[in-house]
């Protein structure tokens, strides 16, 4: 699964918060309580730095434990107030593995590696 960061800031907050366990859940079904009282259960396509979570195949249960099955959902971070991590997860393995990611992309980009277009001339 690849792992993709739009910038500098959120590599950086990824880097430096516990979002990167999240980001590990990719691919993962989990569990996502909401503040509203309501839960979601499928699986994790994505978590940007700013613990938005998009999710597939999801079994929404809403305040009065009525279920709807979804495609998507998308989880705005502020509206999450608890993640699921399964029992099954090496939580340290995880954050390990998430970080070297992380550094994998600093390092090819600051090696001239990615996109050419925009890249400087040298005279």
């Amino acid at each position: 699964m690849r792992v993709s960061f739009h910038s500098l800031r959120e590599r950086t907050i990824a880097e430096n918060s516990m979002v990167v366990l999240l980001q590990g859940l990719q691919g993962q079904v989990t569990t996502v309580d909401l503040r509203n009282e309501s839960t979601a259960r499928g699986r994790v396509i994505n978590v940007d730095a700013f613990m938005n979570v998009r999710m597939e195949e999801v079994l929404y249960t809403d305040q009065r434990g009525q279920l709807t099955r979804l495609q998507d959902l998308f989880i705005t971070g502020r509206n999450i107030r608890y993640v699921h991590i399964p029992d099954h997860m090496d939580i340290m393995k995880t954050i390990e593995s998430q970080l070297a990611k992380i550094h994998r992309a600093r390092h090819f980009a600051r090696e001239g590696g990615g996109r050419k277009e925009f890249a400087k001339k040298n005279k």
